[in-house]
């Protein structure tokens, strides 16, 4: 049986980077989309997939999982030894995707959830955004980029010179920045992050997936 993927058909937040992910990988699956604002996605029947009603969701044959950086995972090694590598087998190598995967998770996302929140939901909700909020996680992922500037000026990409998983869940929720005209990411005082960044945004997976938008590859 095909993998069956769950998500909002828009091809942005965790439900983007699987989609990306399942791309990379040149994975076979049936995609489901969900529809948010009618809240599809609290229903039982979906909620048996996720029991904390958020997509995205899999199912493959019976084995369901939720949380994107874990299916990611899961689809990297269930598709194994066709498309891209996205964690590597080698134990030092796979330990700095992890630690890549964990700053995007732990340092980086939290502001940028907040931000993204502000300056994307607010105003589609008619209401204004906070702006204090959104300098403080400005300033937040500004200081984790600066690092970023450094580590990418040592190697390609975050773990190393190849692109992999901590380099894929960037395209989540960074992208909405960019679309409502926040300059952050190819500032010209971050030449690396920059360099990095029109990479990213420029792979034929990406490309074709924002073109295209999330739909079944059988």
């Amino acid at each position: 049986m095909v993998l069956k993927f769950y998500a909002s058909p828009f091809p942005v937040a965790g439900g983007g980077i699987v989609a990306l992910a399942l791309a990379e990988k040149q994975a076979a699956f049936d995609f489901v989309p969900i529809d948010l604002k009618t809240k599809e996605q609290k229903t039982a029947e979906y909620m048996a997939l996720n029991p904390f009603g958020k997509v995205p969701a899999i199912n493959d044959d019976g084995f369901v999982m939720y949380e994107s950086r874990a299916i990611c995972r899961y689809v990297d090694e269930k598709f194994a030894g066709q498309g891209t590598t996205l964690v590597p087998k080698g134990t030092k190598e796979r330990a700095l995707v992890e630690q890549a995967v964990s700053v995007e998770s732990m340092t980086l996302f939290p502001p940028l959830d907040k931000v993204v929140w502000e300056v994307v939901v607010k105003p589609e909700r008619g209401l204004a955004p906070d702006q204090a909020i959104v300098g403080k996680g400005l300033k937040e992922i500004s200081d984790t980029l600066d690092v970023y500037e450094g580590i990418l000026g040592k190697h390609r990409y975050l773990a190393g010179d190849d692109f992999t998983l901590a380099d894929l869940v960037h395209c989540g929720y960074l992208p909405f920045l960019v679309e409502k005209g926040v300059d952050i990411m190819t500032a010209k005082e971050r030449p690396n992050v920059a360099r990095w960044w029109n990479e990213l945004m420029s792979r034929p997976t990406w490309v074709k997936l924002q073109a295209e938008g999330m739909k079944s590859t059988v």
